[in-house]
């Protein structure tokens, strides 16, 4: 299985972006999709995820309202809408997929990771 995750980049306070992860070599019909960030020395936190088959989501507090999961069943693709972007928000964006078909906060629960985008919000 490979994740290959697009978008990152640098952009102003107030400002938007989109992330993509890509997912290729397995069957994904029943997976669940994530999206994990790692900020410069802080552990690497949940986003929100999203189930592939039922689009079932799942957000952190901090972001809520401002980013929006999506996913192409057909493309076996997820997106991350960043939205509002904060200083905060900066740091590298992880995608992530797990066999369980439910959106889990845990990277424990996700078995392939992909190689990760940076986002960098400036004030």
């Amino acid at each position: 299985v490979q994740l290959q995750a697009f978008g990152g980049g640098l952009v102003q306070a107030g400002g938007s972006l989109r992330l993509s992860c890509a997912a290729s070599g397995g069957t994904f019909s029943s997976a669940t999709m994530a999206w994990f960030r790692q900020a410069p020395g802080k552990a690497r936190e949940f986003v929100a995820a999203v189930t592939l088959s039922e689009g079932l989501t799942a957000y952190t507090n901090s972001i809520k309202g401002r980013f929006t999961i999506s996913r192409d069943t057909a493309k076996n693709t997820v997106y991350l809408q960043m939205n509002s972007l904060k200083p905060e928000d900066t740091a590298v964006y992880y995608c992530a997929t797990g066999k369980e078909q439910f959106p889990y906060y845990s990277s424990s629960r996700y078995d392939y990771w992909g190689q990760g985008t940076q986002v960098t919000v400036s004030s």
